[in-house]
This record gives C-alpha cells, sequence and structure tokens, in this order.
C-alpha cells in the first residue's frame, strides 16, 4: 500500500516542463503563492502539521490542463484540483505535496442554450455569475450553495453541493447533464450530453458528481435550466426556542401543501455570532431560533396566499414574529443574516470543527438536541444552522482555548456520531469527505464499500497521483 503514496518530487527538468506547457506566467514556486493555494476554509490549526506543494500552476484551456496530467503521471508526481479554496472538507489540500492546479483562469461561460435549457461553462466560473446569467434571460439555474458569490462551479459538482434549494431542487448532481473531463493519464473524455435521458454505459456523469476530484478532472460542465419563477417571497419566521421552530418544518410542506424552495434554520448563537460580525441588529435577533422559508411561483395571487397561510400556521406553531421579505432589500437583508454564519464564526473563534450532518427529516428535530447535549456533556458550545427542510444540519462544535481542545472536539464528535449512526444518519451532505472526515468513514461505510471506493479510484487512476489522500483511510 505505501508504494501508492510514493511521489517523486518536482525537478528543474519537470518545471521547465510544466512552463513549457503552460506558459512561465502560469507556473509558480512562489513560496507565499504556494502557501496561499495550498488549503481551503479548514483552519490549519486542525491539522498534525502543515502540507505544503511544491508548485502552483494555472492552466487556461482543457488542452493545457491535460499536458500537465501527462507530465504528472509520466513522473508519478501527485496533482491537487482546487477551485475557488471555499471547501470544508480539506479537499485542496496536497496531502502528499506535488502539484495544486488552480482553475481560476478557465472562467468562461461558454454557452447558453435557451432551445435545449442548458448552459455551459469552466469550472472557474463563480456559480453566482451563471444564475446571474441563467436569470437575464429568464431561466434559472436551480444550484444554489450558501457560498454561491465565491465558491467555483467545478468545485460545487466535485463536492455535489447541496446549499439553500435542495428540498425543491436537488443538489448541485441533479443540475449536471454532462462533464468533459480529464483523465489523470491527461486523456479527455466526455460524460453525459445535453439529452435529458441517457443509459448508455454506465452514469459517469453522476459518479463524477460528489467524487471529489480523485476520479478525473471537470474542465466543462453542461448544466440544466429550468424557467425561472416569476414570483417569490421569503418568511423570517421568529420562535422562542429550538424545539419549537424545528417542530414546524414538516408542518409547512404537510399542513399548507407546498414544497418551498427553501428552509432555512438558524439557532440564537448563530443570530447572535453574525450580529456581532456585522456589529448591526440582525432580523429576528432575539429569537430563540428562526426559520428562512422561500416560497415561489408564477402566480402573484396564489403565492400570496401560500405565504400567508405559512404565516399564519407558523404562528399557531409558537413562532412569535414572522418578517415578509418580497423586495430586493428585505429578501437580501434576511439572507445576509443566514449566509453569513460561517463567515462570522471563522472570524471570530479559532478552535472548532464545523460538521455536516444529515439524518431522515422527520428527525432533524432530535439531531438538534443531540448537538446541544453531547456537546455540553464535555463543557463545548455549539451554533447549529442549516437545511432543515432536507435534513442536513451545519454543526460548528467551539472548544476553549487549551492545551487538550484537540481531544475535546474528538470525544464530542464521537459521542455524536454514536447518536447519528443509530438514527440512520451520515458524515456529511454536502461538504464531502476530503482530508477532514476520512478517518471516520468507517464509523459510517462497512469495509465492503469502502474497498469499492479504492477499487474505483484505482480503476480511473492506477498510478493514485490525482487527490491522494482523500475520502477514506488507505493506511498510508
Amino acid at each position: 500500500m505505501s508504494d501508492l503514496f510514493s511521489y517523486n518530487k518536482i525537478t528543474e527538468k519537470i518545471l521547465a516542463e510544466l512552463k513549457e506547457a503552460l506558459g512561465a506566467n502560469n507556473v509558480s514556486t512562489d513560496e507565499e503563492k504556494i502557501e496561499t493555494y495550498s488549503h481551503d476554509e479548514v483552519p490549519e490549526s486542525a491539522y498534525d502539521k502543515k502540507y505544503i506543494a511544491e508548485a502552483v500552476v494555472f492552466p487556461e484551456s482543457t488542452e493545457a490542463v491535460s499536458a500537465v496530467m501527462k507530465i504528472a503521471h509520466r513522473n508519478r508526481i501527485s496533482v491537487t484540483p482546487r477551485g475557488a479554496g471555499t471547501g470544508l472538507s480539506s479537499g485542496a489540500l496536497p496531502a502528499y505535496g506535488g502539484i495544486v492546479m488552480s482553475f481560476e483562469k478557465m472562467n468562461k461561460i461558454l454557452e447558453l442554450d435557451e432551445e435545449n435549457l442548458t448552459i455551459t461553462t469552466e469550472p472557474g466560473v463563480v456559480t453566482a455569475e451563471i444564475s446571474r446569467m441563467a436569470s437575464a434571460h429568464g431561466l434559472l439555474y436551480a444550484g444554489d450553495p450558501c457560498s454561491g458569490d465565491a465558491s467555483f462551479i467545478g468545485g460545487n459538482i466535485a463536492e455535489n453541493a447541496g446549499g439553500n434549494k435542495v428540498i425543491k431542487y436537488g443538489a448541485t448532481g441533479a443540475q449536471v447533464l454532462a462533464l468533459e473531463v480529464v483523465l489523470p493519464d491527461g486523456s479527455v473524455t466526455w460524460f453525459g450530453g445535453k439529452r435529458r435521458k441517457d443509459v448508455t454505459g454506465f452514469d459517469f456523469v453522476h459518479l463524477m458528481a460528489g467524487s471529489e476530484g480523485i476520479l478525473g478532472i471537470i474542465t466543462k460542465a453542461v448544466l440544466k435550466l429550468m424557467p425561472n419563477p416569476r414570483f417569490s417571497v421569503d418568511l423570517l419566521a421568529a420562535f422562542p426556542d429550538v424545539k419549537s421552530a424545528i417542530d414546524f418544518v414538516p408542518r409547512i410542506v404537510i399542513e399548507c401543501g407546498v414544497i418551498p424552495a427553501s428552509i432555512e434554520f438558524i439557532d440564537r448563537k448563530a443570530l447572535a455570532v453574525v450580529a456581532k460580525y456585522l456589529n448591526t441588529e440582525v432580523p429576528a435577533g432575539d429569537a430563540g431560533a428562526a426559520l428562512v422559508i422561500q416560497l415561489e411561483g408564477n402566480d402573484e395571487a396564489i403565492l400570496e396566499e401560500e405565504y400567508e397561510k405559512a404565516g399564519i400556521l407558523s404562528q399557531k406553531h409558537g413562532a412569535y414574529e414572522v418578517y415578509v421579505a418580497d423586495t430586493r432589500t428585505t429578501k437580501d437583508r434576511v439572507w445576509q443574516t443566514r449566509k453569513t454564519v460561517p463567515e462570522a464564526i471563522a472570524a471570530l473563534y479559532s478552535r472548532y470543527t464545523k460538521e455536516d450532518l444529515v439524518v431522515p427529516t422527520s428527525l432533524v428535530p432530535e439531531l438538534v438536541k443531540i448537538l446541544n447535549e453531547k456537546t455540553a456533556e464535555d463543557g463545548l458550545d455549539c451554533i447549529t444552522y442549516g437545511h432543515a427542510g432536507d435534513g442536513n444540519m451545519h454543526c460548528t462544535i467551539l472548544a476553549p482555548d487549551t492545551p487538550d481542545w484537540h481531544e475535546r472536539l474528538h470525544k464530542a464528535q464521537m459521542r455524536i456520531y454514536n447518536e447519528l449512526i443509530k438514527m440512520g444518519g451520515t458524515l456529511s451532505g454536502e461538504h464531502g469527505i476530503g482530508f477532514k472526515r476520512k478517518d471516520f468513514m468507517k464509523y459510517f461505510l462497512d469495509e465492503a464499500q469502502i474497498e469499492l471506493i479504492k477499487r474505483v479510484k484505482l480503476a480511473f487512476d492506477p498510478q493514485n497521483i490525482l487527490n491522494p489522500g482523500k475520502l477514506v483511510d488507505w493506511g498510508e
């Protein structure tokens, strides 16, 4: 097994090959730049040591990506693909040095096909730009991660990012029709097409979505579009406590008879940390917990009936105030509160772990209760927020600045994971496993399934050069 993780160093000769293939301005060995590109949003304090690449490359085309992979394959050098660096699983960490490949220069939207309702894009396009272009044509790109204003579409696909609208539209993978992929040996292939149905061979498109960059490198993506709903309204329902807010979540669908585009949950601590970070009052800032409920449709009168019904129903179930956001300004204010939570935590705390847990939606109330109980057992605190509508809750466990903070966080994690397994839950819903969570995979997947993951990886990448050391523990 150790031979699978034995790599050569980048020599001056190899560096010269890379510069010839990409141009000298697209290859960097500058120490400061390398350090910047050698991590994502996981704080370095979470690692056992520093992980640094030997070089960063900036391809501008599929051909350039292919050339880099051919050089790496020929010389057995590890390559770590990197998007915008907004990941939360250490997926962009160069665990074995080598090359970090950044896609910031492959940032073009190549085509918007109104007849086939598709948009074709390079991997370095910021996700929000895709949404804006679709919207300008009266269309909707339904992939909507909270990091969409910064994250790249290539990273969203690699992690199968979920986000706010999964309850209605599905995760990023559900929006992908086709992918151009550079394989680890440098060969180039297309998976899928603009077809809405395709059972010709294996479904490699949706194997790639969520594969975390260990099988191939996405260089183009064809994404589904749909008609953009003409009207939308956001409700911010303030509840006195977590239980009443979470208990209300299934009632929206059952009693209102509609599927919201989003149902987002924010607890009191999350509201407080955003208010502190922004140095301003936030909507529902005094609530024990709040829900952001987004409804949309093409008939304004019907939509008004639906949001009024949802507002009355939320008050019946314990909400003491309901804010209606139906203008750009009010909507932005509501969503700023929700989307700023992770940024605020990262700015104000240094000892923490961000968990990305999923349970069947009916068990979300129980999960939130367990998160608070199990962190408190060791004198820790937690901030909880996330996608209540699809059962994906984000919990940041906070630790005091003590010498044993790592151990205390680990104990809290294991207590939570043990309960999560009993509930039929799992380790990650959208952030991915990466380097950060790979040691915990053995608790959630059996040995047979982990072995299958390894075999698929080596079928694509026999030399194990593409993003090695991620997803599962190889005993390296």
